[in-house]
This record gives C-alpha cells, sequence and structure tokens, in this order.
C-alpha cells in the first residue's frame, strides 16, 4: 500500500470522517453478499454444479440406452456427494476458493483439471480394487466426467466476472466499521478504499498517536472511540498499525474489550510483509517460508518421473544409431568415444558430463578455451555432431543419473562457471535448479560460446525467467522447440 504524510494541523484525538469513498457508482447497486462469503458460497455453487452434472449424465445416458427401466436418480445423487466431497475438499485445501485464487482463472482451471482427474482416478482405482464394477455404469461415469470438468470451468469463469464486476463496481454489502490507523505510517487512504472496496463502510477514521505522545493522548483516542461507538450502528472495528507497534496496538484492543464488537488487526508497513508469505506450525512454534524451493516436492517428483521416462525410451529408440556414431568416431580420429569434463550442477555440486568427442583435446581445468568457428581442434566428424547436436545425446545417461534433467540451464565447464559468476551478479541463481539437456536460452538462440558479458547475461536472464516460471506444459514446449532449433543450427560450431 502506498501511504502519503498526514497534512498538518489534523487533530489526531479526533476522529476523521471518511466522505464519498463509501460511495458507489452512479447505477450500481449493492449485492446482498458479503465478500467474506464468497468463499463458501464458491463451495456451494461448485457442489450444485457437481450434482447437477451427475443427475444429467444418468438421465442423458438412460435416454440414450432408451431402456425401459426407471431412471435411478438415487445413484446419481450418491456418486455427485461422493465426487463433491473428495473434490472439494482438495480445492480447499489447496485455498483455490479464496477470492484472490479465483480471479486467477488460469490457475483455476488447471487445478480443476487436475484435481478433477485425481479424483476419478482414485475412485476407479477403488472401484477396482473393491470389485464393484458391475454395479456401476460405465457410460454414466464417462458421461459424468465429461460434463462435470466442462460444467466447473464454464462455472468458474461466471465466477470470476461476477467477483470482478462486484469489486470494481463496489456491489458487495459489508459491516460498518471504524478505522483506527498508525498516524505513523501517514495517510490511510489507500486501506479505506479497499475495505470500501470490499463493502465495508467505513464510519469514521481514528488515529493512533505517536510512541513519542504521552499515555494520556492514547487514552484519550480510545475513550473518543468508545463513545463514537457507543449507542451507533457501527458492528466492528478495524485496526491498521505497524506490526512493530504490537505492544501499543495490544494495550489499546484491551481496553475496546468493553465494546461487544469484534476487533481486527490489518499489518502495515514494511514488517507486514512477512504476513503474506506461506507458514506452518512447526511444533509450538509458527516457521514463516521466507523463499520457496523453485519446485515442490510433486513438481520435482513429476518432472523427475518424465525425465526417467523419456530419457530411458530415447536411449532405446537411439542405440542403434548411438553404436554407429561410437564406431565412426573411433574410426575417424585416435582417442576416447566419450568426452568427460566436469560441471557445475544443481546446488553448485560438480558432476562429469558425458559427451560424444568431437575434437582432438580433452581439456578439462582451470582454463578451457571455448570452440570458435572454424576451429582446428573440432574433428571432422565433430563438425557434423556438434552441428546437429548428436554429440549432446550422451548426456541422457546424465538424465539416468540424476545429475540433469532434460530441461534446464545449459550447465557450463567449472572453469566458466567462475568467470561468469564475476561477471553476472545473478549468475549463480541458475544453480536452483538441475541443468538441463536442452533450455529456454537454447530454443531462443543461445547457443554455443558466450565470448561477451552481454552474451552470458543474455543468457543468464532467459534460465532465471525459466526457473521462475517452470512448468510441465513449458517443459514440453521447450522439447517440442528444440528440434526446430536444430534444424536452424543458429550458433552451433
Amino acid at each position: 500500500m502506498n501511504f502519503v504524510k498526514q497534512p498538518i494541523g489534523v487533530d489526531l484525538s479526533d476522529g476523521v470522517s471518511v466522505p464519498g469513498l463509501d460511495e458507489q457508482p452512479r447505477g450500481a447497486r449493492k449485492w446482498p453478499i458479503h465478500y467474506d462469503s464468497v468463499e463458501p458460497l464458491a463451495v456451494v455453487a461448485d457442489l450444485a454444479t457437481i450434482v447437477l452434472a451427475s443427475v444429467l449424465s444418468g438421465l442423458s445416458y438412460h435416454l440414450f440406452q432408451e431402456s425401459g427401466t426407471p431412471v435411478d436418480v438415487g445413484k446419481s445423487l450418491g456418486s455427485a456427494i461422493l465426487v463433491s466431497a473428495l473434490f472439494i475438499s482438495l480445492m480447499k485445501i489447496r485455498g483455490m476458493y479464496r477470492p484472490a485464487e479465483l480471479l486467477v482463472l488460469r490457475n483455476q482451471i488447471r487445478a480443476i483439471c487436475l484435481t478433477w482427474i485425481s479424483v476419478f482416478l482414485l475412485l476407479a482405482g477403488t472401484v477396482f480394487a473393491l470389485k464393484i464394477g458391475n454395479e456401476i455404469s460405465r457410460g454414466t461415469s464417462m458421461l459424468f466426467a465429461m460434463f462435470g470438468l466442462i460444467a466447473l470451468i464454464v462455472h468458474r469463469r461466471v465466477l470470476r466476472n461476477l467477483l470482478s464486476t462486484g469489486l470494481a463496481g463496489r456491489r458487495f454489502s459489508g459491516r460498518n466499521i471504524v478505522l483506527i490507523t498508525d498516524h505513523s505510517k501517514g495517510d490511510d487512504t489507500s486501506l479505506t478504499q479497499t475495505l470500501t472496496g470490499l463493502g465495508f463502510c467505513v464510519k469514521r477514521n481514528f488515529f493512533i498517536p505517536p510512541p513519542s505522545a504521552e499515555t494520556g493522548d492514547r487514552d484519550q483516542v480510545v475513550a473518543r472511540v468508545i463513545e463514537y461507538i457507543r449507542g451507533s450502528d457501527v458492528e466492528e472495528v478495524v485496526v491498521g498499525a505497524d506490526p512493530n507497534r504490537w505492544s501499543e496496538v495490544r494495550s489499546l484492543v484491551a481496553e475496546l474489550r468493553v465494546l461487544p464488537f469484534p476487533v481486527s488487526f490489518i499489518p502495515l508497513g514494511t514488517v507486514s510483509e512477512i504476513f503474506r508469505q506461506p507458514s506452518r506450525e512447526l511444533g509450538n512454534a509458527i516457521c514463516v517460508e521466507l523463499q520457496r524451493g523453485p519446485l515442490t516436492s510433486f513438481e520435482h517428483a513429476a518432472k523427475r518421473c518424465i525425465d526417467v521416462l523419456f530419457a530411458g525410451a530415447a536411449l532405446t529408440a537411439l542405440l542403434p544409431m548411438l553404436a554407429i556414431v561410437s564406431v565412426a568416431i573411433k574410426l575417424d580420429s585416435p582417442g576416447p568415444v566419450l568426452f568427460r569434463q566436469k560441471r557445475c550442477g544443481f546446488n553448485g555440486r560438480s558432476f562429469q558430463i558425458y559427451k560424444f568427442r568431437t575434437m582432438s583435446v580433452l581439456e578439462d581445468g582451470a582454463s578451457i578455451i571455448q570452440a570458435q568457428f572454424a576451429d582446428a581442434r573440432v574433428t571432422r566428424l565433430g563438425a557434423w555432431l556438434r552441428r546437429t547436436s548428436v554429440d549432446e545425446l550422451p548426456q541422457l545417461l546424465n538424465v539416468l543419473e540424476g545429475n540433469m534433467s532434460l530441461v534446464g540451464p545449459r550447465p557450463h565447464a567449472l572453469a566458466h562457471d567462475n568467470q561468469f559468476d564475476k561477471m553476472v551478479r545473478n549468475y549463480a541463481f541458475r544453480r536452483r535448479v538441475k541443468p538441463g539437456l536442452t533450455g529456454w536460452a537454447q530454443v531462443n538462440g543461445c547457443r554455443g560460446p558466450t565470448p561477451t558479458a552481454a552474451s552470458i547475461e543474455r543468457r543468464v536472464e532467459y534460465d532465471l525467467w525459466y526457473i521462475d516460471n517452470w512448468s510441465l506444459r513449458l517443459d514440453l514446449a521447450i522439447l517440442l522447440q528444440t528440434p526446430v532449433e536444430i534444424l536452424l543450427g543458429r550458433n552451433a560450431y
């Protein structure tokens, strides 16, 4: 929130009315819905959507079969209740019913698809394990899965639009409140506008005196708040202040206990950022997550499964070609088939990378010269291997070993890593994920040597964007774009 200084001369002990902020745009009417009711209403709407989809699926399949038996609505309702209980519970655990989450349609659709499919896979496994498949109509179940998924996605789009309209037009109903703010944080207009936008009617704004003020001044403010609220239509007190002044706020709230209304606290200032971080219980203490890993446990497991499956399948399919290339390297020039070199991987751990040998030298030390255009060290076969990136295929072994992933920032030699770390400020951030066989930088033309600081900065920029925006879909897109980039052959030598 942005704050500006309070005009000089305002009496801090007096309440300030807030004219105009609780006024609605012309032509807009208040909805009989509180902002706090959005989450439970979204849950009820999901339940109704799933029940309706189940009943319609049963009716549709019955009409299609044209059988003389009556429709068993009870089975449809039973299926709907079971599915909705699992679906809503999983969505609730993930926090997908919070109004802020409901506004992000893309995340909602992704969560709905994953959760809906997971629920049906779980139920299918349960049916198979209990051997009760004969009692369940497969046709009805398939229609239910299809209709339900479509209905939930459409419902989320409508709900998002309604929520956006309500917030933009200040149409939510709310309680009458008194706002008490920390004067040391300046003007509270931003906070007041936020509250009025959510339907609250700010009847009066009182200010807590600065820390340098005497205790009597704070007591005077509390007395004025109590005097104003007594006999009025106020329903709640909201205190907005810096958490650093918690001892004063706690004393103030203790004196407000004479009022039969709830008192809420909104943290303001820099320290308030900690309240926006995820937290969990750690014994009797509260643990706040100040920085999350780039991948959750589930995402890491999913990415690892894809790496193993694709790398294993690719090695099996390409085995004849790999054998031919190995023989060709032996016949073309003296030396080993594979080139091994130490590279820097996840969290700075070093590992040996495997490549087909394309040069007459095997450099691996404190000083390594990058390959250049028409480099005399590159063998005749090596030039073709480098141009087509076939020399990188042995790194599928690194993927199976777990040192690398199919997609990620390309690893550099240790000597170059030390050099680039001094040139680019955030270079070390690349090590937050496993290095990859291909990456976002490579499909955007950042291949080959990095002769200038600008070239390595550009590559790091792409790598960091990939880490911050990672998804399985992005990995798939990079894997599909990689063959196109190989055919273009940009900077491949």
